[in-house]
């Protein structure tokens, strides 16, 4: 299952204030269909593209030439988006898309659905050819924009560099979710995003507090520089928790059954 399309699942269900209008994804996130999904909710989904060389071009008409890029495109006559198809289904697009926001269906079940299997299906075939010129319009823009390209893939830099930081930290088990139990699973993810954020906020708090100490020294500290910092550094963490091997050979306390009388109504008034 490509990772855009939960990615696109989650921002639907995104009722704060800030409203994302752009998703990035892996390769593996430029789908025909996928396209299709996140233009029909308006997100612009700019996916990190390293093989674009195997993936095809369409043409919006055998009758245009692009004299620039018609290398691209292959053949003349194959390659061409069937306006028609999406004319005579769009309705079909627009239920499905009303269905997804009004939670009757889940995009990843719709995504299931429309599998390479369903090639007869009229949805699967609408949806296909309506990605096909979304992500040709991508493709172009990806390749002809290198301020684009350099966005795209700090982007999905960032989210790798949060993906190994947060495996990092969930060592136990060697990070395997053994358990089929899907609120299990759930659970484990959360409290694994928690404890991220948590070491996150600690890494950002020691970084202002270096930087604040660094500007009172009279260093001259610029935006840049701070922009270049990650909060995923974790050199400093010992992962695995300190023990102390030093008390081993001390004897204990003989151990003293008896208990000090409690006076319960003291403890009663302070309640």
């Amino acid at each position: 299952m490509w990772e855009a399309i939960h990615l696109i699942e989650g921002l639907l269900s995104n009722d704060s204030k800030v409203q994302p209008s752009t998703v990035h994804a892996d390769t593996q996130g430029q789908s025909a269909p996928v396209f299709t999904l996140a233009t029909l909710f308006g997100f612009d989904l700019m996916p990190q593209i390293r093989n674009f060389k195997d993936l095809t071009f369409f043409r919006a008409s055998d009758q245009v030439l692009y004299p620039s890029t018609d290398e691209l495109y292959g053949e003349r006559g194959r390659g061409v988006i069937d306006w028609k198809l999406i004319e005579r289904h769009w309705r079909d697009l627009m239920q499905v898309a009303i269905s997804i926001s009004q939670g009757r269906l889940s995009s990843a079940t719709l995504m299931r659905r429309l599998r390479s299997n369903s090639r007869k299906n009229r949805i699967y075939k609408v949806f296909r050819e309506v990605g096909r010129s979304v992500r040709t319009v991508a493709l172009l823009r990806f390749l002809a924009d290198p301020q684009l390209r350099a966005r795209i893939m700090a982007a999905t830099n960032k989210v790798e560099s949060y993906n190994a930081f947060s495996a990092w930290l969930r060592f136990g088990n060697n990070g395997i979710l053994a358990d089929n139990d899907p609120d299990e699973q759930k659970k484990l993810i959360k409290l694994n995003t928690l404890l991220a954020n948590l070491v996150i906020f600690h890494n950002a708090l020691d970084i202002a507090e270096v930087v604040r100490g660094l500007i009172a020294e009279g260093w001259t500290i610029t935006v840049e520089e701070i922009a270049a910092l990650s909060p995923y550094i974790r050199a400093h963490i010992t992962r695995f928790g300190a023990y102390a091997t030093d008390v081993l050979g001390i004897e204990p306390e003989a151990f003293n059954p008896a208990l000090d009388e409690i006076d319960f109504t003291v403890l009663d008034l302070a309640a």
